[in-house]
């Protein structure tokens, strides 16, 4: 079925999937994860509502119980269900996407993703063949409902940072931060689309795209702001507007959160070697915090957290491998390209707002000390980089392995090393590139970084004309 990706079920409703199918995915899914109870949230999109009455359908016709979160965050969705013992939930959303799309992200007990290789295939394969056998009316589930919003705003008000002084502009994107961000941060700072409309009247909730960061970047100037923030649909992912109305790009944010949450806690000389290279005996360097990245983050990151004596170790792209590498190192936390950022002491799950409630107190600290948010970022900020570019390619693993022949085999450079995961990391002395396949479309994603902007234009050009044979 078209709608099942590598980390979510999502697609254009009533053409990539229908009621018919979330049927199914509710009726299967209790089987799936072995579970009594589904506890399921769900976003404000116009399809969101109907999408709910046919999983709760679906789960109750396997004779399971539904208990309802209502309108909320996916990270709410996340929290309820480690902090409650679920063993299965359902977020209903497309997160950043058009408001025609829609989806489920699915969790189980502890609030670990299941994705593509953790059960999405298997489910796939259930709702294609299985047959439905409904349980008699006697034994079908029930629906309850159920309030997280106390408990979650106790735990997120413990992380506020004190914004008396702070002038802030918040983008809602009409999304799913509605429903808390003004309960957390009161009523002073300039709020941007902050009524929910699943219809997203005034940009898609999608921040990566800078197009739609275009106003918070004008507020911010008219309001002489210290710092913007702009929020994704479901609120999940978060990203940023410094005092000169520059984006920022989301990996130089996981530097950021490392100022809030490393540093005053540990030293070199607490924390061994900061410089990564391997100098310090083995007992110093396992005593240093470990931050998650993923493979297109910018070396500034690394160089940055690893001056705060953190350990710093990338890994593949997406919640499904993050959540699990958390997990597996026992990472302090961890941020992608895309502007998800992850909590060791939030389950080792995202969180969009409390991401924004770690960078704001940041900015706050830095207002107290006379120094501006951009200054931070100045000063992290060491290397040139393209983003990530999309090519359009039929013949996506042709175009890495001639790609990987061309820089691997040169005579001229020789790389420092070499990231055989999520596509291919290959790395020099002064510059860096990643490139990897869409799991779902015919693209080839690339990321390129230099010291310098001629070197990054260099190299962009050398790499493009490579891909361009397989256009």
């Amino acid at each position: 079925m078209k709608a099942f990706k590598a980390y979510d079920i999502r697609g254009v409703y009533n053409k990539d999937f229908t009621k018919d199918d979330v049927y199914k995915i509710g009726f299967f899914l209790p089987a799936l994860l072995n579970c009594r109870t589904v506890l399921i949230g769900r976003d404000v999109r116009a399809s969101s509502e109907e999408i709910f009455t046919y999983l709760c359908r679906g789960i109750n016709d396997a004779g399971k119980d539904v208990v309802s979160l209502g309108l909320t965050t996916t990270p709410m969705v996340y929290y309820a269900t480690a902090k409650y013992g679920y063993d299965a939930s359902v977020q209903i959303t497309a997160s950043h996407n058009p408001p025609e799309y829609n989806g489920l992200k699915i969790s189980r007990t502890g609030a670990l993703p299941v994705g593509g290789d953790s059960g999405l295939k298997d489910l796939e394969r259930m709702v294609e063949h299985d047959k439905l056998n409904p349980v008699e009316a006697s034994e079908r589930g029930s629906i309850s409902e159920f309030d997280a919003v106390p408990d979650y705003l106790a735990f997120m008000n413990a992380y506020l940072p004190d914004i008396s002084d702070l002038n802030l502009s918040v983008d809602c994107s009409n999304g799913m931060a509605v429903l808390l961000i003004k309960k957390l941060l009161g009523d002073s700072p300039h709020y941007l689309y902050d009524t929910l409309d699943g219809t997203f009247p005034n940009h898609e909730p999608n921040p990566l795209v800078e197009e739609n960061v275009a106003d918070l970047k004008r507020a911010v100037l008219e309001n002489r702001s210290d710092l913007g923030v702009i929020f994704d649909g479901d609120a999940d992912r978060v990203m940023f507007v410094d005092e000169k109305g520059r984006f920022i790009q989301p990996d130089i944010i996981t530097a950021v959160l490392g100022k809030s949450i490393l540093e005053g806690h540990f030293s070199e000389n607490e924390s061994g070697d900061a410089s990564g290279t391997g100098n310090a005996d083995a007992e110093a360097s396992a005593q240093r915090p470990i931050v998650l990245q993923d493979i297109r983050t910018s070396k500034s990151t690394a160089e940055y957290l690893e001056s705060l004596g953190a350990s710093v170790y990338t890994w593949k792209v997406g919640h499904a491998y993050a959540k699990l590498k958390m997990r597996e190192l026992n990472a302090v936390f961890g941020g992608e390209l895309a502007g998800h950022y992850y909590f060791r002491d939030f389950y080792n799950c995202d969180s969009g707002i409390l991401a924004s409630l770690m960078v704001i107190k940041a900015a706050a600290e830095l207002k107290r000390e006379g120094k501006t948010f951009s200054s931070l970022i100045d000063s992290i900020v060491s290397y040139a980089g393209s983003g990530e570019t999309n090519f359009h390619i039929e013949q996506k693993s042709e175009a890495m392995e001639a790609l990987k022949d061309h820089f691997l085999s040169s005579d001229k450079e020789k790389p420092e090393k070499f990231m055989d995961f999520d596509g291919y990391r290959i790395e020099f002395s002064d510059w860096w590139f990643n490139v990897r396949p869409s799991n779902t479309e015919p693209y080839l994603r690339l990321v390129v970084e230099a010291k310098t902007k001629t070197l990054l234009k260099e190299k962009f050009e050398e790499i493009t004309a490579v891909i361009r044979k397989f256009n």
